[in-house]
């Protein structure tokens, strides 16, 4: 693996804010992924989430609905690990994207009205860690680590 390529997709600076960010958030897209995959904590399921996605206009229902629950609960399972953050969180923050300008936008912004104001704080934290990293506590440091050693055979961490 290119040094520079595993720089940019695994180091970070962030600190624990990163932590503070990803282990709820991941929680929450774990847990809507989990119902449009599986049917848990009163979800439909794929066939049901596929088919309230087709009338919606989002087709093939059942595919989509795959995508968006395969990216809520794999993206979501990444960020609480902080591994493959970068791409975990940008799949989750495009996820968010597609269900702010498919669903909720024409409902204005607040939740009451099933607007966009909760897909949006998931949109920008997904984008804060996609640009940021996964921070200090993060399997994305132990990879580098190792990745960084097993081609320099010197330490990616200063001090180590």
């Amino acid at each position: 693996m290119n040094t520079q390529f595993a720089q940019t997709l695994f180091s970070s600076r962030g600190g624990v804010a990163a932590l503070v960010l990803r282990v709820p958030v991941g929680l929450i897209l774990a847990a809507h992924g989990a119902q449009k995959l599986f049917g848990w904590f009163g979800g439909y399921g794929l066939e049901g989430t596929g088919q309230w996605l087709a009338s919606i206009g989002l087709g093939p229902g059942y595919l989509m609905a795959l995508l968006a629950g395969g990216a809520e609960f794999f993206g979501g399972l990444a960020l609480v690990l902080g591994l493959l953050t970068r791409p975990a969180a940008l799949v989750s923050a495009f996820t968010m994207l597609v269900a702010i300008f498919a669903v909720h936008i024409g409902n204005g912004l607040f939740m009451a009205n099933n607007g966009y104001e909760y897909a949006l704080s998931l949109f920008a934290v997904t984008l804060a860690l996609a640009i940021q990293g996964a921070g200090r506590f993060a399997l994305d440091n132990l990879l580098l680590e190792r990745l960084w050693t097993a081609v320099d055979g010197q330490s990616a961490v200063p001090g180590k």
